[in-house]
């Protein structure tokens, strides 16, 4: 595959901003886990593992808001 300067510069910066959206996402899951789950805990996950944890803190967060419980 070849790429001018552009589509280099291009796909680096489409990197870091998935560097940067992960590293969010792995702050702000381990912040849910509440200590089950570290920040270098989540970065070692596979995205797979990331996406079903999402998915299963979003439930919960939906579970607690019907059910009034309180959450934090």
């Amino acid at each position: 595959m070849y790429l001018n300067p552009e589509g280099v510069q291009k796909l680096l910066d489409d990197m870091e901003k998935d560097c940067a959206n992960i590293k969010k996402s792995a702050l702000s899951l381990s912040w849910y886990m509440r200590g089950g789950a570290s920040y270098e805990d989540i970065l070692n996950m596979s995205s797979d593992e990331r996406k079903h944890l999402t998915e299963l803190i979003n439930g919960n967060l939906e579970t607690t808001k019907k059910s009034g419980l309180p959450f934090f």
